[in-house]
């Protein structure tokens, strides 16, 4: 498999393959299950199951019973409901364990909402859908307010437009064709904006959306390269469009956001290991100087996070192996 195959292949893995032969089934309609747990609808029944996911009210039966079985799920028999299981809660408590890196990043973050009175986050990619795993806000933010494990739709915030647009276009294209079967009002909004998306990323490192997830929200993004996750992540900000116009989120917001991308992708360039791991102590991290191309290594932890104040020159969106 040549490397740009290889490349291609990760990066559908992770926005969904399109064949039947692709993915097994039962494995994804199980996490299809889990995904019904958030929010504050922690308890839900088969029947509440099944709406949510789209299959039958049989098919559900025998997916919670099994997850009930591997710890996944709790059946509780006063409300004839399920939720989130031991098993899982202690799954997310591992990952989760060491919190050095992403500390870091919510510095980063902060330093943005204290300039700007809005919602700033980090999100990953999950499907159709993004999760904050990070945000800060100053105490005067007004807007988007949300928090640390948020699901947002891709279709109809900035994060969203940046992510499909920085992926190959093959992978994009894909991405889409599969929400036009799934979530087809979603697609109806990110396939007229695809092309223009993916060419202002390219010539300036972000996106912009005005008022898609709603008329009062304007907001920016700017995808990263995750080498942990071999996929894009995102750095993005809500703010009130009665605020903040396009004119506007060009002329202030972005170049702060460009800013932040170029410090987080520093961190993501620099942790090598998963992102929730806790292997950074005194780890060398490389950054950019600002008028030439010269490394400068940070020693002790002190020194990596004052390395990472000083922002380097957005990388260019697409890299030396090819990726976008």
């Amino acid at each position: 498999m040549g490397r740009r195959s290889e490349r291609l292949s990760r990066q559908g893995m992770l926005v969904g393959e399109t064949g039947d032969g692709d993915v097994i089934q039962v494995v994804s309609r199980a996490f299809d299950v889990l995904r019904c747990f958030e929010g504050h609808e922690s308890r839900l029944g088969n029947l509440e199951i099944s709406n949510r996911c789209g299959l039958p009210r049989s098919t559900v039966s025998r997916l919670t019973h099994t997850l009930t079985r591997m710890g996944q799920l709790v059946y509780l028999p006063r409300d004839q409901k399920y939720r989130i299981g031991p098993s899982a809660v202690a799954m997310s408590t591992t990952m989760m364990k060491g919190l050095q890196l992403r500390n870091l990043i919510r510095l980063r973050l902060q330093d943005v909402a204290e300039q700007l009175p809005g919602t700033v986050g980090f999100v990953i990619p999950d499907r159709f859908h993004l999760v904050y795993l990070e945000f800060a806000r100053a105490a005067n933010a007004l807007g988007l307010h949300e928090t640390t494990g948020s699901r947002i739709s891709m279709a109809t915030t900035a994060a969203g437009h940046a992510y499909t647009a920085a992926l190959d276009p093959e992978v994009g294209d894909a991405l889409i064709a599969e929400m036009e079967r799934e979530m087809p009002d979603g697609a109806k909004l990110l396939t007229p904006r695809i092309e223009t998306n993916r060419r202002h990323l390219r010539e300036h490192g972000y996106v912009v959306a005005c008022g898609l997830w709603s008329p009062h929200i304007n907001g920016v993004a700017v995808p990263l390269w995750s080498p942990q996750y071999q996929t894009y992540v995102v750095t993005t900000i809500g703010l009130l469009s009665a605020m903040y116009d396009e004119k506007r989120l060009h002329a202030e917001v972005a170049p702060q956001m460009v800013e932040l991308g170029a410090a987080v992708g520093s961190l993501l360039e620099g942790a090598d290991g998963d992102i929730f791991s806790n292997r950074l102590d005194r780890k060398s991290l490389p950054v950019t100087a600002h008028n030439n191309n010269k490394m400068i290594k940070t020693e002790a932890m002190n020194d990596l996070e004052a390395g990472t104040r000083r922002p380097r020159p957005a990388r260019s969106i697409r890299a030396g192996d090819g990726r976008r």
